[in-house]
Order: C-alpha cells, then sequence, then structure tokens
C-alpha cells in the first residue's frame, strides 16, 4: 500500500511528516530521510492499531461510502 504524505520543517529545523489519510498519524527527524523512515514506521503501528480496534484503516475509505 502507498500512502501520500506531507513534510515541513519546523522552527527549530526539525523535518515534520505527517500521513493525511490516517487520522493522528505524524512522525518527525533530523533529516527528510529520518522523517521518512519513520513515518513509515509510524504508519505500519497506526494501521496495526486501527485494524486491532476495528477501524476504518484510512479517512478515504470512510469517505467513499
Amino acid at each position: 500500500m502507498k500512502f501520500n504524505v506531507t513534510l515541513d520543517r519546523d522552527e527549530d529545523g526539525v523535518w515534520i511528516v505527517e500521513c493525511p489519510s490516517i487520522p493522528g498519524c505524524v512522525s518527525q527527524g533530523r533529516s527528510k530521510e529520518e522523517a521518512i523512515e519513520n513515518i513509515k514506521d509510524a504508519i505500519a503501528a497506526c494501521l496495526q492499531v486501527r485494524a486491532e480496534r476495528g477501524m476504518p484503516l484510512t479517512d478515504e475509505f470512510v469517505a467513499a461510502k
């Protein structure tokens, strides 16, 4: 599965990365590369928790109904 992410730099120079289709799925890193690797782990963890709780995996599936 592929997900779009947003990548932004905060005032302290930390890269913030978010997966908009998974509510609350956010990570960060000191470099772009680190932030992208971290969001991959965050996405996997978020999907696992949502599946365990019987929640829709992403907002996209909810919107499609």
